[in-house]
This record gives C-alpha cells, sequence and structure tokens, in this order.
C-alpha cells in the first residue's frame, strides 16, 4: 500500500489521531502536510517525518473559502468536545463545533476536490465517531457536528466517482487521546461520579471490547482508506469501536 509521490494534508495532525495518521501516511512514503492549530508542535512532527507545518486556525472559515489545496489524501479529522446538558449548553459552543467539524471539512473538501479531479485521484477520509451512528446524551454538539459529516462524506463519494475520487468515514469508540483524556472530569461532573468510575460506566460501558482504540489502530485503517487497494471503497463508514454499534 505505497503512497510514493503521493501528497496528504492531516488536519489536527500534531497530536493524537491525526499524528498517528502523519506517520502512517509518511511512512508510506507520502509527503504530509501537518496542519495544526499548535504551531509548534506541526513544525516538530513535520520536520520528523519530513513534511511540511501549516499553523492553521480552522475555526476561522473565511480564510478557507477561497483557498485552493493540492493534495491527492486529505484526512479531516481535528475536532473538539463539549459535555453538558442541552440546557445548559453555550450556544456559542455549540457554533464552534458545527464550524470545526462540518464547515470546516466542506471547506477543505471544497478546495481539494478540483485537483484531485484533474489527476483523477483523490482519498478524503473523515474521521468520524461512533457517535456519526449513535447518540450520546450531554453531547448534543458533537453528535450532531459527526452526523453532519457523515452525510457530506456521502455527497463527496457520490460526486467524486466518476473522477477517480472516495471519500469515507472512520468511525471509532473512545481513543486514547487528550481529546478523550480531557473529557473524564466533565463526564464526572456531569454524571455524578469519580474519574476513575467515568472510564468503566460510560467510557466503556457500549463497547464488547473493554479497552480504549488506540491511535495507530484508527491510523491503519485511514492507511488503507487512502492507498490504490481501496479504490472500490466509497461512501462507507467503517466502525473501530470494539462492538460498540454491534447492539
Amino acid at each position: 500500500m505505497t503512497l510514493t509521490g503521493k501528497s496528504a494534508l492531516v488536519t489536527g495532525g500534531a497530536s493524537g489521531i491525526g499524528e498517528a495518521c502523519a506517520r502512517l501516511l509518511a511512512a508510506r512514503g507520502a509527503h504530509v502536510t501537518v496542519a495544526d492549530l499548535d504551531d509548534v508542535a506541526a513544525k516538530s512532527l513535520a520536520e520528523e517525518i519530513d513534511g511540511t507545518a501549516w499553523a492553521v486556525d480552522l475555526l476561522d472559515t473565511d480564510q478557507l473559502v477561497d483557498l485552493s489545496l493540492e493534495t491527492d489524501i486529505l484526512v479531516n479529522n481535528a475536532g473538539i468536545q463539549r459535555v453538558s446538558p442541552i440546557e445548559d449548553f453555550d450556544v456559542e459552543d455549540f457554533r464552534k463545533i458545527q464550524r470545526l467539524m462540518v464547515e470546516a471539512p466542506f471547506l477543505l473538501a471544497r478546495a481539494a476536490l478540483p485537483y484531485m479531479y484533474r489527476n483523477s485521484f483523490g482519498r478524503i477520509v473523515n474521521i468520524s465517531s461512533v457517535h456519526g451512528l449513535r447518540a450520546s446524551a450531554f453531547k448534543s454538539a458533537y453528535v450532531t457536528a459527526k452526523h453532519g459529516l457523515e452525510g457530506l462524506s456521502k455527497v463527496v463519494a457520490l460526486e467524486g466517482a466518476p473522477h477517480g475520487v472516495t471519500s469515507n468515514c472512520v468511525n471509532p469508540g473512545y481513543v486514547l487521546t487528550p481529546l478523550v483524556r480531557s473529557q473524564i472530569s466533565d463526564q464526572a461532573k456531569v454524571h455524578g461520579i469519580s474519574e476513575s468510575e467515568v472510564v468503566e460506566k460510560v467510557m466503556l460501558t457500549e463497547s464488547a471490547i473493554k479497552r480504549m482504540v488506540e491511535p495507530a489502530e484508527v491510523a491503519s485503517l485511514v492507511g488503507w482508506l487512502a492507498s490504490t487497494e481501496a479504490s472500490m471503497v466509497t461512501g462507507a463508514s467503517y466502525t473501530i469501536d470494539g462492538g460498540w454499534s454491534a447492539s
């Protein structure tokens, strides 16, 4: 599944799932652009994998409207999370999550598709979530955004098919990343339990396999979807959730 000669862009690429994806795609020969809000971390990783750093605030979507991207592979990974009952959910936080996790992927795909079409090759991989397929209480903004991303991915798949472009979602359960670790205290407050109980009683209660997903496991699936071997796979959503969605 060599990617020699291909270019890739990974958003939220300096840590967690994004970092694992950037490392794997680079190891397979792609020139990877690490796009992240954290300029220092993006530069550090880019230097390590012989890639390019792009310091970007994807919440500033106005800057993306006229963007043109020359990339063969686009991994929409950047995301944030807020945990709160709907009646207390901060309106601006809800809007931010839609902007970062739906509007920004739309604008990046819009910027990349003309180049992909010209080359008759493109791979768009959207890091969704099991929450793109299932809902959980207290995550109205995140669940809404991931469901929106699923729909966007399918439309891109239909439009891109005649041009050699595929679009798919990867749907992990809880992945052992800084984003998930930061949720534990919020979940403890909302559910009225200790932080030590959150992982067992909230995060893994629906999973048949009682452990979190490793970032490298998500990246391995992304790597396959980005390859030529997956040219007939499009408009799909691939769960990597330890059996969460099986029930």
